[in-house]
């Protein structure tokens, strides 16, 4: 049954219910979802605060290390203040601050074999934001294996991907990369603007498939290049004998997956 809207929602989130295809039921979707947001950098922390101001109920942010003075070009959950403390509990409070009406679960560590389950059975949705392939494959595999759905984003310099993961209905991480690329967190730069649109994006797939709003990526992988503002949709390969998802039907997992806002009518 989905949640009530309180006075004080209808007040926040009145300009975006006007959406055609959002509306109050829309609304109560997103207040009834908990979203994993791993990764709470540039990417993550900024994808964070839309699902915030639009009204996800939950949000569950997971990251690790202390912030860095480097990481405040584009890390815009931080103030200069905070350099050398854990940058997970930073968002949490300035996310608090921002929606004070949601519930906000810092979890001050790395997406790990030991942690990863636990996280996504408690989510309904998961972003993957995370700076390396090692905790992306780890919350691709936890995903397909619990039935939850995962919005794919990573970028590199002025480059950017992503795509939108359903467990037995779309190609997984795994199908897309199935040999990783080298990918060293600290040999790229990193333009704030860029990490910022590509976070908006994936909030913004998010959103949609949680409440059926337009058409999300589902089985495409939109490429941007920023430095030109070129955009392509290519067409993802669902690798049959996928080693993650290659077993997964979509006839057994689709009670479980989305769209959400179907599951809860």
């Amino acid at each position: 049954m989905l949640p009530i809207l309180t006075a004080t929602d209808r007040d926040r989130y009145r300009r975006q219910m006007m959406l055609p295809g959002l509306g109050e039921v829309g609304q109560q979707q997103l207040k009834a979802t908990t979203a994993l947001v791993t990764g709470v950098g540039g990417l993550g922390g900024t994808a964070a605060l839309y699902l915030a101001v639009a009204g996800v109920g939950k949000l569950i942010l997971v990251r690790g290390g202390d912030l860095q003075r480097d990481d405040l070009n584009r890390q815009v959950l931080m103030t200069d203040d905070w350099v050398g403390q854990p940058r997970v509990f930073k968002a949490q409070a300035t996310l608090a601050a921002l929606n004070p009406d949601i519930d906000i679960e810092a979890v001050c560590d790395y997406v790990t074999a030991e942690n990863v389950d636990a996280l996504v059975q408690r989510a309904d949705i998961a972003l993957d934001c995370a700076f390396d392939f090692k905790e992306r494959d780890l919350l691709n595999t936890a995903c397909v294996r619990w039935g939850k759905p995962m919005v794919e984003a990573a970028m590199n310099d002025m480059d950017a991907y992503l795509t939108t993961i359903i467990p037995g209905e779309t190609p997984c991480l795994t199908c897309l990369f199935p040999e990783k690329p080298e990918w060293d967190r600290w040999g790229f730069g990193v333009l704030g603007a860029v990490s910022g649109t590509l976070a908006c994006l994936a909030a913004l797939e998010a959103i949609k498939l949680i409440t059926g709003l337009g058409e999300p990526l589902l089985g495409q992988l939109l490429t941007m290049d920023l430095a030109r503002a070129e955009f392509a949709k290519r067409r993802a390969y669902h690798d049959p004998d996928c080693p993650v998802c290659g077993g997964v039907k979509a006839e057994n997992r689709r009670d479980r997956t989305l769209p959400l806002a179907l599951t809860r009518k």
